[in-house]
């Protein structure tokens, strides 16, 4: 699902493996393709992001909006001449997803830009865009019907109602970096890849955006994470250990089950049940697959792993709830362009979140356990530091403490990073607003359900309310 691609000065990617007869894939071959294509380094310089939002009425937005009228708005809005590419997503979210720009300044005012242009149509057409982490009023139902997202959808209902409701009910802010330098020092691949774990949970706590499913509250912050902690764990946690990015990203992806293969132009796409890349390279035809795999298998496999920091190249933080208002979504992107590409305030980061560090296997706190039994994973959304992130928001000290000290060292960041005023006034009013007071944008939406601080009571559907702390976001047990 994703285009944007930071540029380093790395040299190109290294050529595709000589396949063998009939382009067999070795295993040998495969961890070296995954190995040399995951960390492209260089001199971070590059920033880029990716925004999904949700579709609705004007007049109502907890009216289901028709496959025709989703369809027919896309079309419209992939005529746009927008600097970010458009798409869409399984449940008829729009994603725009940036260009890699030189500097933050940049990103801002070329997506803004596109924003202004997407928000312009739509309007009319009586539609607008709403940011959520997960969609408040409606619930999930796919739109695009599309082998990979059926076959998508086949997989996840393995593990329960969650995969579903992340593919039609979720959105999100993801933040592209570059991937860092060679070395070893703060400015290094593996120290960015270690700092952008550790920082999760503190991302996950002060942007939480999601407390509500069909109206009601869940008893989650950010419904979104809790969703993919009920998720296939050994595609959406972390690759493990985090001091060795490019080797554990490898053994992470062979052994990763695959989602499907893909068939011909009149051939449904299968969906095997536990066959792992590398299972399937040594199985070959006699496997379950009924081919032995190729490169562009393995390339389309990579894109169906979901963990919170994605390696492309650079790295994809996709853990941010998608953010409420017109510049909501440039408060995180801010955020953490300064913790990373500032070296005082990446040093602050590091300190401040450095006894949340979870380098190691995934505690089994979550709710159907732990790592993957492939043992390759380790923190990720069913860790217990990023649960109570995903439950208590803000309210959490420890979570409180190191959004303090990571937004107070981002503030002074970026006035040395060129951050317009504009920009710097949008993070200090997030955080007057919410980090200082140990609140997140949830609690703003919650305020509002309950009516609080004065606020009008949105529209909900008709229906049972969800128990106040529910066994599953999804409103239903998922299956271990």
């Amino acid at each position: 699902m994703s285009v944007t691609r930071p540029r380093t000065d790395d040299p190109p990617p290294p050529a595709a493996p000589t396949p063998g007869t009939e382009g067999v894939l070795t295993e040998a071959q495969a961890e070296e393709y995954v190995h040399g294509i995951c960390f492209k380094t260089g001199p971070p310089r590059r920033i880029g992001t990716e925004l999904e939002w949700f579709l609705h009425g004007a007049d109502d937005p907890a009216r289901p909006l028709g496959p025709a009228v989703l369809a027919a708005a896309a079309d419209d809005l992939s005529r746009l001449p927008l600097a970010a590419a458009f798409s869409r997503e399984p449940g008829g979210q729009i994603e725009l997803s940036s260009r890699p720009a030189p500097s933050l300044a940049d990103l801002v005012a070329d997506t803004a830009a596109d924003l202004a242009a997407v928000r312009g149509l739509l309007r009319d057409r009586g539609l607008r865009v709403h940011g959520h982490g997960h969609d408040p009023w409606r619930p999930p139902r796919r739109v695009l019907d599309l082998p990979r997202y059926a076959a998508m959808e086949s997989y996840f209902d393995r593990f329960g109602p969650a995969g579903r409701a992340m593919m039609c009910s979720t959105a999100s802010v993801q933040v592209c970096l570059d991937a860092g330098t060679a070395d070893g020092g703060p400015t290094g691949f593996a120290a960015r890849w270690r700092l952008a774990h550790r920082l999760g949970p503190v991302l996950v706590a002060a942007f939480a955006n999601s407390p509500l499913r069909e109206g009601r509250p869940t008893g989650w912050r950010s419904t979104r994470q809790a969703v993919w902690s009920r998720i296939d764990p050994d595609r959406t946690l972390a690759p493990r250990p985090l001091r060795d990015p490019r080797g554990a990203w490898a053994r992470y992806a062979l052994d990763a089950p695959v989602m499907c293969v893909r068939g011909g132009a009149h051939r449904p796409w299968t969906v095997p049940a536990g066959l792992t890349f590398r299972r399937w390279i040594a199985d070959g035809a006699r496997g379950p697959a009924g081919r032995p795999p190729t490169l562009d298998d393995l390339r389309y496999h990579l894109t169906t792993l979901f963990p919170p920091v994605r390696p492309q190249g650079h790295l994809e933080l996709r853990m941010i709830d998608a953010q409420p208002g017109d510049d909501g979504w440039i408060v995180p992107v801010a955020v953490v362009a300064a913790l990373f590409d500032d070296p005082l305030a990446n040093a602050a980061a590091a300190r401040a979140v450095r006894e949340l560090a979870e380098d190691g296997p995934a505690r089994p706190a979550g709710p159907t356990g732990a790592a993957g039994p492939g043992g390759s994973t380790g923190p990720g959304p069913r860790d217990g530091l990023w649960l109570r992130a995903a439950r208590n928001g803000l309210t959490d000290p420890a979570l409180r403490r190191a959004a303090q000290e990571c937004f107070e060292a981002a503030a002074g960041a970026l006035p040395r990073l060129g951050a317009p005023p504009r920009i710097r006034a949008l993070v200090a009013a997030f955080a007057e607003r919410h980090v200082a007071r140990g609140r997140c944008p949830a609690d703003d939406l919650l305020d509002a359900v309950t009516g609080r601080e004065g606020r009008p009571v949105p529209a909900r559907p008709a229906g049972p309310a969800a128990p106040a702390a529910p066994p599953s976001p999804t409103g239903k047990e998922s299956r271990p």
